[in-house]
């Protein structure tokens, strides 16, 4: 039997099929080869059966369509004897999708509406990721797709788990690593999942909150022990079987798969025994059997690292599959193309038709061009394509069919599919027959679907939201700020709103980063000790002392390799900067405090303003010099004047006594230490704007804000409209801009 075998090409088009390097991706050419080995010619092959085709008419349109190249003027003369084009086009779909996303959901809503109607449907495309958004679509609907390929097995939740598992022995336990585990659905599926799952997200926030990037068995217990409920058992679970896995050095391959199996299989049930759900369904069992044909080769494999071990496994896994003949529907289906060439349905949708996708691009040879290829006996890059252009022409010849491509993927513009080029060509060049008119019937059928798809995904409109201005009640105003949080309240009053009258916190992110907030306290620490030991013993003052310390420092707060030695780097660069002007603020001022807190109170309002200084000298004169060290750029003097006034601010609580332990002084100067790739000392303006009318200013802002009548406007003045702001999403920013009027809302 020959499957798509084309009996509407004639004997000389035959005849040009014979040499590789031209007719190589013709779909007939490996008919002709084979013809020629049995020293047979094509009329002599006969019908198998006398079966109708659903459209012979069609079978000539796409043969004369698909011509090899060097006969494709033989359009020009055959062409206008096809004259009922109109009808065998009729049940052809053409659907040009501008996007993959678009082209899956019509073919989704295709083959929906032939689940409803009884009909046989097989969408048959090379592209995976197609045929995976076309399920994924589908599941909207409750309809599961009968998908000859099915699913890798380390894409299926056992798959996924184990390889979850495997990881654990290679390296330290990340909180990501951990609650990534935990939350899986196969973990604890033996009993209690609900208890386990409460515990889990209680922990979670605990992490999320201590900023805990390594969770190990001491911060565990210790949170255990601090919960409302009894945790023993269940932590004692996590910390026996999650914690201190890593498993060094090289062993036998059996050691380390039992090891990983009975893992897996003890966090799967949730107990010492059992496996709960990780062997069950259609994927566990497939898992199962892929273990048991390890441990039959395991002794035949040596000694394996733990990356290595993981690395191995995983491509094991990869060449799995998992396919659920009882779960998919009857009548919807997705088959590969290999799968298509024996099969046949109603409706066959033709997905994916984009050069690169199909037909597959052909593998670069850096060794040896076509000519050498043939010469050497070895195949050509253009057989596959050949293959994809027989899979094509016997598809085609379906009772009912949809030739689907999206016009752009994800990166670029695409390009049609060659023989979607050529069926459009020739019937662009046959309007004296129909073909024009076919075409744009096809296109038709195929925008039909296309607006269906934008009716489905159309979102109503909805009124923009205003630019907020809430004015909470006198009883919900704002008592406390920080120094730091003043620069907030000018800019975006909203977000100080949000904070301190509704209470929100942005949620902390799992991992831990090594971030600015996090680079400044480093830099803070260093710093401090370093001044401190230097105003101990002045031989101190050195770049080794500095450097001993960072390293020290480092070592115990930066668990970061990559950063710790990045901002090593950075402190290094400082350094010489650093000392040198230190010696010029010995001359001016002995240091007095360090990180020394402070709170000065507006009587009348009910606030209190609350700071901290990084460091506090004093002057032979008994005046203060107040330093903040900034590991960014310090703001300028323009800026401090209008917006970031927290060097004025703790001037003034200074000269008020805010400060504890430290008696009401003048202060001489207040200096922000700019240490980031050039830095520079940046004075606040203290001679312009003295602290008593800081204070004067300060004590007005309060006053406003006070006032019922006054609302927390959104971004009332930020520095860039592109600056964020961590409740913007909250404000609906973006359905408004910063030129919008604020709409004041009175709250209770």
């Amino acid at each position: 039997m020959l499957p798509g075998y084309d009996f509407d090409m004639p004997d000389h088009v035959w005849g040009a099929l014979t040499e590789a390097l031209h007719s190589e991706d013709h779909p007939q050419f490996r008919f002709r080869k084979l013809l020629d080995g049995v020293q047979a010619v094509p009329s002599d092959v006969t019908q198998w059966h006398a079966d109708a085709v659903p459209s012979a008419a069609r079978n000539r349109l796409v043969s004369l369509a698909l011509r090899p190249a060097p006969v494709t003027d033989q359009w020009l003369s055959e062409g206008p004897a096809l004259t009922d084009i109109p009808q065998c086009t009729q049940d052809i779909t053409l659907l040009q999708a501008t996007s993959l996303r678009e082209e899956a959901l019509a073919i989704s809503m295709r083959l929906r509406q032939a689940a409803h109607d009884g009909q046989t449907a097989a969408l048959i495309s090379p592209d995976r990721m197609l045929t995976r958004q076309v399920t994924a679509s589908l599941d909207r609907w409750g309809i599961t797709p009968d998908d000859s390929a099915g699913i890798p097995l380390q894409l299926t939740p056992p798959g996924r788990f184990l390889r979850h598992v495997s990881a654990l022995f290679q390296r330290k336990l990340t909180s990501e690593a951990l609650l990534t585990l935990l939350k899986h659905p196969l973990c604890h599926s033996g009993h209690d999942r609900n208890e386990h799952l409460l515990h889990t997200r209680d922990l979670e926030l605990a992490i999320r909150k201590a900023g805990v990037t390594y969770p190990d068995t001491e911060f565990l217990l210790a949170w255990a022990s601090a919960h409302k409920s009894d945790l023993d058992d269940w932590i004692s679970w996590v910390v026996r079987n999650l914690c201190d896995q890593e498993l060094g050095g090289e062993h036998a391959f059996s050691e380390r798969l039992e090891a990983h199996i009975t893992l897996s299989e003890t966090l799967a049930h949730g107990a010492p025994d059992g496996s709960g759900g990780l062997w069950d369904e259609a994927a566990g069992r497939e898992a199962a059997k892929l273990i048991q044909t390890l441990r039959d080769s395991a002794e035949y494999a040596g000694p394996i690292g733990p990356t290595d071990y993981s690395d191995l496994f995983g491509a094991v896994l990869g060449r799995g599959e998992v396919r659920d003949r009882d779960k998919g529907h009857p009548h919807i289906l997705i088959w590969g193309t290999l799968e298509a060439r024996v099969q046949g349905a109603d409706l066959v949708i033709l997905g994916g038709l984009n050069e690169g996708s199909w037909p597959e691009a052909p593998s670069p040879d850096p060794w040896l061009n076509r000519k050498m290829r043939h010469d050497a006996g070895l195949l050509l890059p253009e057989r596959r394509i050949g293959l994809a252009a027989h899979d094509f022409q016997q598809a085609i010849g379906a009772p009912e069919v949809w030739l689907s491509r999206s016009i752009r993927s994800d990166e670029a513009q695409t390009v049609p599919s060659r023989w979607v080029n050529r069926l459009t060509n020739l019937l662009s060049g046959l309007p004296d027959q129909g073909g024009v008119a076919a075409l744009e019937a096809m296109t038709r059928r195929g925008d039909h679907w296309l607006s269906l798809v934008r009716a489905l995904e159309h979102a109503p409109s909805i009124t923009p939201a205003h630019r907020p201005s809430p004015r909470p009640p006198k009883s919900a105003r704002l008592t406390q700020l920080s120094v730091t949080e003043i620069k907030r309240l000018i800019r975006d009053p909203y977000a100080i709103y949000a904070r301190h009258v509704l209470k929100l916190r942005p949620l902390d992110p799992l991992m831990k980063t090594p971030d600015a907030l996090l680079r400044g306290i480093v830099v803070h620490d260093v710093l401090e000790q370093f001044v401190k030991d230097a105003s101990a013993d002045p031989a101190l003052l050195t770049r080794t002392h500095l450097t001993s310390i960072a390293e020290t420092v480092l070592a115990q707060k930066v668990p970061w390799p990559t950063a710790r030695a990045l901002w090593s780097a950075r402190l290094d660069r400082v350094a010489d900067y650093f000392i040198d002007t230190e010696t010029a603020r010995r001359n001016i001022g002995k240091p007095i405090a360090y990180e020394r807190s402070a709170q000065l109170g507006i009587a009348d309002l009910g606030f209190t303003l609350v700071a901290k200084a990084d460091r506090i000298d004093r002057t032979k004169f008994g005046d203060l010099v107040i330093y903040d060290y900034k590991t960014g750029t310090p703001p300028s003097k323009d800026e401090q004047t209008h917006f970031d006034k927290q060097l004025l601010l703790e001037a003034a609580m200074a000269e008020q006594g805010g400060f504890r332990d430290i008696d009401p002084a003048d202060v001489a100067a207040a200096i922000y230490l700019g240490l980031g790739p050039k830095p520079k000392e940046v004075a606040a303006p203290l001679e312009d704007t003295p602290a008593t009318q800081i204070w004067s200013e300060f004590s007005e802002l309060i006053a406003y804000y006070a006032d019922v009548t006054h609302g927390f406007t959104a971004r009332r003045a930020m520095q860039s409209d592109r600056d964020e702001g961590q409740y913007d999403q909250l404000a609906r920013f973006g359905e408004w801009d910063a030129t919008d009027t604020p709409n004041p809302e009175d709250l209770s």
